[in-house]
């Protein structure tokens, strides 16, 4: 790829800088998913309360019923129909995942980001593996809980997927794919921790998402830092298309750390497959 000129992302960054201390610029479909974050983190909120928050967005409460009666989560195979047992059955966390799957979905839907939807499709696809493979690994462990471990994974991209939205409001990228990749490699990291501060997530998980692609000397993961960069290295098969650096001497170790955990990636095809079916994406 040709040097890019760093000038040329200037201005959207200010924008970006400018929402990011004020009012966010989010599509609309995230709105809901802020809401439901927002009443989950309500201690004296109820499960009344909670479904009906849920129950004001059709599309997250038609995929909550819909994960709840999965093979996952529903292994007896008894159905439920009505959204406090489907919320009683899942658990908050798994409530947040999905509100914010919904939304992250709905962002890669958005016609805004049509001529990069290859790059949209791709970077949604690993954060699905990652969201998998870090659940699978959060139960082998034991000491995280797999559905924090899957939120964690679901959002470690976030970054990509507001990028991907701003930009095409920009002509400076509409029809120029370097600059595109240049502004989401340099900089959906950094902006992808900030969203996750606005979206209020828990401080643990903002900072397993940080630095997430750098190169790190674990042995043994332990918290839902680990658990993410082994389950993001895990799943480098289905890279999002971006040009990544890797140090030669770390390459090795990264090609050594997958081998530990290879029968991980069959495990987490099931849950890979039950979480897109339920998602319906």
């Amino acid at each position: 790829m040709s040097e890019i000129d760093p000038r040329i992302h200037f201005r959207i960054l200010e924008d970006i800088a400018r929402d990011l201390s004020g009012d966010i610029n989010f599509p609309t479909c995230m709105d809901a998913a802020i809401l439901v974050r927002n009443s989950l983190k309500d201690p004296l909120a109820s499960l009344e309360r909670i479904a009906q928050v849920v129950g004001i967005e059709p599309l997250i409460s038609s995929k909550l019923l819909r994960l709840a009666n999965s093979v996952s989560y529903n292994p007896s195979g008894k159905r439920v129909s009505d959204l406090s047992t489907a919320i009683t059955r899942l658990g908050f966390e798994a409530v947040r995942t999905t509100s914010l799957a919904v939304a992250m979905d709905q962002m890669l839907k958005s016609r805004n980001l049509a001529a990069y939807d290859d790059i949209a499709h791709q970077a949604w696809e690993h954060s699905l593996q990652v969201a998998a493979i870090a659940r699978v690994l959060a139960r082998r462990i034991g000491r995280v809980k797999p559905d924090e471990a899957m939120l964690a994974g679901l959002v470690h991209d976030i970054g990509i997927f507001y990028l991907l939205f701003r930009a095409a409001e920009y002509q400076e990228y509409r029809d120029n794919r370097e600059a595109m990749l240049d502004l989401i490699k340099g900089w959906h990291e950094s902006i992808g921790e900030s969203l996750l501060h606005i979206l209020g997530l828990p401080e643990h998980i903002t900072e397993a998402v940080r630095d997430h692609d750098q190169p790190q000397n674990i042995e043994a993961p332990s918290n839902i830092r680990d658990i993410l960069y082994f389950a993001n290295l895990l799943a480098m098969d289905s890279a999002h298309g971006l040009p990544i650096e890797i140090d030669p001497g770390w390459a090795e170790k990264a090609i050594g750390d997958r081998a530990r955990f290879a029968d991980l990636l069959d495990e987490a095809e099931e849950d890979i497959r039950d979480l897109r079916t339920a998602l319906a994406l």
